[in-house]
């Protein structure tokens, strides 16, 4: 089934700032970054890293793994270099009313 999840209000979010969030069995990386909200998982596909701990460059919407530094793009999730092959599963972002929400499939 896929549905929209309401997620964390808009207002509160700066750039650069990175949100846990967790559905289920999966855990969720909400990212802002040149006022746009990005939603990844939040777990490297390298090494188990919790990227909400990793580094954010806002000019260049990517995150990085505080473990092993692999770097990955926030909107398609694609790693930018090694150790990091696998990209991010990326989520469907909108912005409705002021809340965020992630279409979860």
């Amino acid at each position: 089934m896929t549905e929209w999840i309401k997620v964390c209000e808009t207002k509160p979010l700066k750039n650069g700032d990175l949100l846990e969030f967790d559905y289920g069995d999966k855990n969720i990386l909400i990212s802002k970054a040149g006022n746009k909200v990005y939603a990844t998982d939040r777990i490297c596909t390298h090494a188990y890293a919790d990227l909400s701990t990793g580094f954010m460059n806002e000019n260049e919407k990517t995150i990085t793994c505080p473990l092993h530094m692999s770097i990955f793009k926030l909107e398609d999730g694609t790693p930018q270099n090694l150790p990091a092959e696998e990209p991010l599963k990326t989520y469907r972002v909108k912005i409705q009313d002021n809340w965020v929400y992630i279409l979860m499939e």
